[in-house]
């Protein structure tokens, strides 16, 4: 009875505002509170059902409104490109008309693509050791600082150096290629080379949110070119007690580890037998991911997994250049022009850092002569047109588009989309 007091209230309250006559509201009102008598049966039993079935749905109501939505997990997405191999070909396209050095150009269609990842790694091949070493190319490379420039401002992070030219220019290219980096980019890491024993005992750890990730780089040695007296520390070597040393610390320090070894046989397609041993071991001791460099052409990815602990660890076993001009010329040179962006995101899953995919954007060097005329293109983005424009046909007529893409499927497989 209470329910349908409620309701009437209710109507005559919008008849009184509707314009319905004043008297006849208060009769009916009378009535209604003046009603002493019992409820009947059907008004006792249907009453409470009609209110228990509002409280339900509010209820329901209520759940869906309230329940957390659970956040995205975190993310990191990281790239890492190969050898920028300066030769003497890529050092004339880089002198200016005044005479200085700017190698903008070689990343111009490139920058964009490297500055949108959160982690950028480049493979510095040729020692950065300044103009008053005189700039060369092969057998003993050696880049302007402008050359260092031109990699921050394509956006990369890290910077390898830990490569068999480290050496090229002795002592006083290493300590100015070192300088350089200290006093004008000290933001920016450098691996693989030092002018201490504290530095090279410090382990890089690269900290983004809750992401805390090792980069070691390693190279297989230096052209038979000695360390510096007094200066063991100088350059990274795959020397194997050193590195499991450094893997212990970093996997202490950091929830996911990157080694970038400069290993391999060079312009072989395929890993070698000592690559493989070198995954195994670094599977083993708990590295993560590995990006290779050194053949100078692209090699297969695959995973590795340690038989004992069934650990995975993603491999590249070579990212090839990034750039180059080579002066030699015959068949397989056009592969040298083929090289791969690396491309991996990271995610923290049940508190543990793990890779949540990869994949591999192929580059190519494209060479024309004059002020500016090296850079290099995505494979996507390279045109037929611009493929019999390229001065390396004249080095090797195999090289086409079609061949880029082929090579691709051939090496990449199933990761080459």
């Amino acid at each position: 009875m209470a329910y349908i007091k409620k309701c009437l209230i209710w109507l005559l309250t919008v008849m009184l505002f509707t314009g319905c006559g004043i008297f006849e509201y208060s009769a009916i009102a009378e009535t209604i509170f003046n009603d002493k008598s019992e409820p009947s049966a059907s008004e006792t039993t249907s009453e409470p059902a009609s209110i228990e079935s509002e409280i339900v749905v509010t209820e329901e109501e209520s759940a869906v409104t309230t329940e957390p939505i659970p956040s995205p997990p975190a993310t990191l997405s990281l790239i890492m490109v190969g050898d920028i191999l300066l030769h003497d070909s890529v050092e004339a396209a880089a002198l200016q008309e005044d005479g200085s050095y700017n190698y903008e150009a070689i990343f111009a269609h490139m920058t964009e693509d490297i500055q949108a990842a959160d982690l950028a790694i480049v493979n510095q091949e040729v020692i950065i050791g300044g103009e008053e070493l005189g700039i060369s190319g092969y057998p003993a490379f050696n880049a302007a600082f402008s050359a260092g420039d031109a990699l921050v401002n394509a956006g990369f992070d890290v910077v390898c150096h830990g490569t068999n030219h480290a050496l090229d220019k002795g002592r006083k290219g290493l300590l100015n290629c070192i300088n350089f980096w200290k006093e004008s980019y000290p933001e920016i890491t450098v691996l693989g080379i030092h002018d201490s024993q504290e530095a090279q005992d410090d382990i890089f750890i690269y900290e983004q949110g809750d992401f805390r990730i090792a980069i070691l780089n390693y190279t297989y040695g230096t052209n038979g070119i000695p360390l510096p007296e007094g200066m063991p520390y100088a350059v990274d070597l795959l020397d194997e007690a050193k590195v499991l040393e450094d893997i212990e610390k970093a996997e202490k320090l950091a929830d996911f580890t990157i080694v970038c070894p400069h290993w391999g046989t060079e312009y072989q397609l395929k890993q070698s037998g000592n690559q493989e041993k070198w995954a195994k071991l670094f599977a083993a001791n708990g590295v993560d991911l590995v990006l290779g460099t050194h053949p100078h052409v692209i090699q297969p990815i695959e995973w590795v997994v340690d038989e004992e602990s069934g650990h995975e660890m993603l491999v590249y076993y070579s990212l090839g250049n990034f750039v180059n001009w080579t002066g030699e010329s015959g068949n397989g040179i056009a592969n040298r022009m083929v090289g791969g962006m690396a491309q991996v995101t990271l995610e923290i899953k049940d508190e543990e850092v793990c890779i949540s995919d990869y994949g591999l954007e192929p580059v190519v060097a494209h060479l024309e002569q004059g002020v500016n005329g090296v850079t290099v293109y995505k494979l996507s983005d390279y045109t037929v047109e611009l493929a019999e424009k390229n001065q390396i046909r004249l080095q090797d007529a195999a090289f086409s588009k079609e061949y880029c893409e082929q090579l691709c499927e051939q090496v990449f497989t199933e990761n080459y989309k």
